[in-house]
């Protein structure tokens, strides 16, 4: 059994947010601002590969891993049971979240817990392994008393357009998309994501991402790849450009990702029914790469 929480930022103050264990590994889920479109195998998502912002693009790349081990360490400690992995972000609304799978606790945390006192260390493990009361509001009061360490952003992040791949060109996809589906309203930038090493034998895989801050498309390098047909890529371009214009609307207590009416509007993509099909026969193949 899997369980994920998050502590989210809104203005004036902080608030928490807690999800079912049914929620918590969603194959949409917002995560540090970006809606994930994710592939899962049986295996739960809790040990897959997530990448975080730069929290300190000032610092050496070393400096920065020694701050995070750190702090990973820290926590580990006061864990009862299990191990702590821990995620650093220059996130503005999530300040804290996390993840349980596996035996493993995976903390993303905003860089103002990296110089937290023990006492607020306590708090961070009873509030993962508990969702102790106290434990919420002392994060509240911890977030609220270091606002002004939440970077500010006046628009977009700026990034490096990567939209060339070696088989596929999401320029073009996404123009062709923009046009015959919607009127040519999308204002989204749309990139591959980092070409990194890859991780084989994996248990999920985030194809494609819509960031609300930056109103970015990201889309997994994996799929720029001879064997995936532009209609798969076209679908999962296709799916984080209604992001842009359906509402996430709160129902009983739990953000709706997927209304009735964008599974509607994912539906008259021409070749829904293939890409779902080629989805399915390629799974296996895709979480292997």
């Amino acid at each position: 059994m899997s369980r994920s929480s998050a502590v989210k930022r809104q203005a004036p103050s902080a608030s928490l947010q807690s999800e079912s264990d049914e929620q918590a590994w969603a194959d949409h889920e917002l995560v540090h601002g970006e809606l994930a479109h994710e592939l899962t195998s049986e295996v739960e998502a809790g040990l897959e590969l997530e990448l975080a912002d730069d929290p300190y693009p000032q610092l050496p790349a070393d400096h920065q891993e020694a701050l995070r081990a750190e702090l990973q360490d820290r926590l580990g400690a006061y864990l009862s049971s299990g191990r702590a992995r821990v995620v650093i972000t220059d996130n503005l609304r999530t300040m804290m979240s996390v993840k349980r799978g596996h035996g493993v606790y995976t903390f993303r945390l905003h860089h103002m817990f990296v110089d937290a006192p023990p006492l607020l260390l306590r708090a961070v493990v009873a509030y993962a392994e508990q969702q102790d009361p106290e434990a919420s509001e002392q994060l509240r009061n911890f977030i609220d008393a270091n606002e002004d360490v939440i970077r500010q952003r006046g628009g977009p992040r700026p990034f490096t357009v990567d939209v060339e791949g070696r088989y596929h060109n999401l320029q073009t996809i996404f123009d062709t998309l923009n046009a015959d589906y919607f009127g040519g309203a999308i204002k989204a930038r749309i990139t591959w994501g980092p070409r990194t090493n890859r991780k084989r034998g994996r248990a999920s895989i985030k194809l494609g991402s819509y960031t609300v801050e930056d109103e970015l498309i990201r889309v997994h390098p994996v799929l720029d790849a001879a064997d995936v047909p532009r209609h798969y890529l076209a679908w999962v371009v296709y799916h984080e450009m209604l992001h842009e214009v359906h509402d996430m609307p709160i129902v009983d207590g739990r953000r709706v990702y997927h209304t009735r009416a964008f599974r509607q509007a994912e539906a008259k993509f021409d070749q829904y029914a293939e890409a779902v099909l080629w989805e399915r026969q390629n799974l296996d193949k895709l979480l292997n790469r």
